[in-house]
């Protein structure tokens, strides 16, 4: 056999169905394998970055290992953002990138890099394969470690060796998946148990480790009459079906989730790596759960600690706790979070005849409009902000996003790997004006691979986020402005159905005609501008900083923008 037929063979017995990658000469041995072989498909993207996203998104759904290819050079590195994002995202993805031939290695020959040194920092395992028969145990160890760690893992192969004959056999795996349960020391459960009990204020702080347990994280909070806030990777599996939710927390948050944590005198943390330190309490006694030990304490200090899976480890606490009569706490933090949830909704409004449109009412009408069962991607920056308050999920949807890497231009990608993963469910994009410009020439794939993506384009003219984070620091917005084409227009030059909203009454009909048509379809809604979404505290800097700002702005003569602020009645 080939070595690339090596490698494509011990792929299908991984049980790879599909590569995402853009062709080359270095990948011409692998990519014809693929070409006469029916068991997997070559998904053709037009930048390899958008190759990994979508990788990213196929393994994150389908919790099984996803594959994407770069050739040489400049092609191989162009995967490495998103491989970036599948690394902090913890998804078992396998990246091949070819390389120069092997003779002309360390000879600066054309498009010689070195991808097994600068991958090692988005890769649990990064390897180079010198020659053929190498291949099988070195390609056996990537699938592996990506599988059972949840990680990315990079082969590098020249492209002279993929075309060489190796005379080792396909190599078997001997791992499916690494999904296993792990239960803490009955000693500590007990520590965490009497902590617990004796408490009179528990808030539960939930994250993406949640998936999975639901069932015991409901029973907990009904024990200990706890509140229950997400971060926002917990939102799919914490928030429906939930008498004890108050919402979520963080910049991207609402007060009633960061009052009721900063009010408990204990904070049961639950497979969440929540990063900012700002918003955890100062003075309550801190349980944290997590698989991943070394993960305990690393945002705030912990006193008891426990190693092990959500659900596991509430199934074996549950019996230890005492089932609370006192709800002043729960009342409180629910009272807190009905008024919250009033105030929020009354933004998601749309008067007819008005434009632009509030970008609260987009997000709120497709959650209506939507699939059950619907898949939403968001892009970094204020897109983020509206899914999150405004999305309904009801253990069916799910969301994804670069939530720990926090790459821009995320969304149209990774509903691409959504999709191919998902042929006959409902994929959304929701992408902003600045992240569907970034990587705009994949939404041709989107029509060539026949993939009927909706993506949903914010086009509010700028950079959004990045102005509030200027104005919050007290500066100018310089340099946020997007000069816009129609996106719908580009879109149906593309060869794909495309609308523009500009009144909220052309949203809904819209929606239904783009959610019918069987292909790919293109949204475009022009949406305000200054929609300033508040975190649900602001520290004296950041007051200080939107004081400066406006002193800023009048000095620079650009006082109408104060002016349009107020007119809209939409900082909030």
């Amino acid at each position: 056999m080939k070595t690339a037929e090596v490698l494509i063979q011990m792929l299908l017995d991984a049980g790879v169905s599909r590569v995402y990658g853009v062709s080359g000469d270095s990948l011409n041995a692998f990519t014809d394998g693929i070409r006469t072989n029916e068991g997997i498909e070559w998904i053709h993207v037009r930048h390899e970055e958008v190759g990994a996203f979508a990788a990213g998104a196929d393994a994150h759904l389908t919790d099984q290992l996803a594959v994407c290819a770069g050739s040489c050079g400049p092609g191989n590195l162009h995967l490495i953002n998103g491989l970036f994002d599948c690394y902090r995202s913890r998804v078992p993805v396998l990246a091949i990138a070819a390389q120069i031939p092997s003779i002309e290695l360390g000879n600066n020959y054309f498009q010689e890099t070195h991808p097994e040194i600068l991958y090692k920092e988005c890769s649990d395992y990064c390897a180079l394969v010198s020659e053929p028969d190498q291949l099988p145990r070195v390609l056996a160890t990537a699938i592996r470690t990506a599988i059972v760690k949840r990680t990315v893992a990079v082969v590098v192969i020249p492209g002279t060796i993929m075309a060489s004959d190796c005379s080792q056999k396909p190599l078997a795996i001997t791992v499916e998946d690494n999904t296993y349960s792990m239960t803490p020391h009955r000693e500590w459960l007990q520590r965490a148990a009497d902590a617990l009990n004796d408490a009179k204020k528990v808030t539960i702080l939930g994250g993406a480790g949640c998936k999975g347990a639901h069932e015991e994280l409901i029973a907990t909070a009904e024990k200990l009459k706890a509140p229950t806030v997400f971060a926002f990777r917990g939102k799919e599996f914490i928030e429906y079906d939930n008498p004890y939710d108050v919402g979520m927390t963080g910049l991207l948050g609402f007060s009633s989730g960061y009052h009721a944590i900063m009010g408990s005198d204990v904070l049961l943390m639950l497979g969440t790596d929540f990063p900012y330190r700002q918003f955890y309490p100062e003075k309550a006694t801190v349980i944290q759960v997590d698989i991943r030990g070394e993960q305990i304490g690393r945002r705030t200090h912990v006193e008891i600690g426990l190693i092990g899976d959500v659900k596991s480890t509430l199934r074996a606490l549950l019996p230890l706790l005492t089932d609370k009569a006192n709800r002043n706490h729960l009342d409180k933090a629910l009272a807190h979070y009905v008024k919250t949830r009033i105030d929020l909704d009354s933004f998601a409004t749309g008067k007819e005849g008005t434009s632009p449109v509030r970008p609260e009412f987009v997000v709120s009408t497709i959650s209506e409009v939507a699939a059950e069962d619907a898949v939403f991607t968001c892009d970094v920056g204020t897109e983020v902000i509206w899914t999150a308050r405004y999305l309904k999920v009801n253990g069916k949807r799910r969301i994804l996003g670069s939530f720990n890497h926090g790459s821009m231009a995320n969304a149209m990608p990774q509903a691409i790997g959504a999709q191919a993963a998902f042929p006959g469910r409902q994929v959304i994009s929701f992408s902003g004006d600045g992240g569907i410009a970034m990587l705009l020439g994949d939404l041709l794939t989107l029509n060539q691979m026949e993939l009927p993506v909706k993506v949903v384009v914010f086009n509010n003219g700028a950079l959004g986020f990045v102005e509030v984070e200027m104005k919050s620091s007290g500066y100018v917005t310089f340099s946020t402005d997007l000069k816009n084409p129609s996106f719908a227009k580009v879109a149906e030059a593309m060869g794909m159905f495309g609308v523009r909203v500009e009144r909220p009454e052309q949203l809904r009909p819209a929606l239904q005609a783009a959610l019918s048509h069987k292909g790919p379809a293109l949204i475009e809604v022009l949406t305000h501008r200054l929609e300033l979404s508040m975190p649900p505290t602001i520290t004296l800097e950041e007051a200080k900083g939107f004081s400066l700002y406006m002193l800023r702005t009048v000095m620079n003569g650009r006082g109408d923008e104060l002016i349009d602020l107020a007119k809209t009645n939409l900082f909030h």
